[in-house]
């Protein structure tokens, strides 16, 4: 196995890892992926899974195409995270309560995860070898 294939399956296996890690603490325990949205969770753990297949069978297209798109999973998945973390209390009629209450809900240290494991995938399947052609001799 090559050294960025080797990468690339880190980074997918770490981001696996980081779909089962705390991402968020509401008032009451801590959130994983699957918490925070179940039918999400599973697409990003899907394209790990190709992304680790296509790293196996020494698929590089599939492996990058599974790097990009779990990258753009994960930052979509934030994106997402961030807007529900601070519209969820605008049923609440006074604006103070809802930002207080806003306010309560932590990220966590899984964001970490999910990002390195992302972006080391996409490392690994942007390392280029060093082709060295010669000339034949004739």
């Amino acid at each position: 196995m090559r050294l960025s294939s080797l990468i690339s399956f880190i980074g997918f296996v770490i981001l696996i890892a980081g779909t089962y890690c705390p991402i968020l603490h509401p008032f009451i325990g801590n959130w994983n992926v699957y918490d925070g949205n179940k039918p999400y969770g599973i697409v990003i753990l899907l394209v790990a899974i190709v992304g680790i297949i296509g790293t196996v069978f020494n698929q590089p297209k599939i492996t990058r195409m599974a790097a990009w798109f779990s990258l753009v999973l994960v930052i979509l998945f934030y994106l997402l995270a961030f807007l529900k973390v601070h519209t969820s209390f605008n049923f609440i009629p006074f604006r103070s309560v809802a930002a207080y209450l806003s306010g309560k809900i932590r990220f966590k240290w899984g964001w970490l995860l999910l990002f390195g494991g992302a972006l080391l995938a996409l490392a690994g399947t942007l390392l280029k070898r060093n082709r060295s052609f010669s000339r034949p001799v004739a």
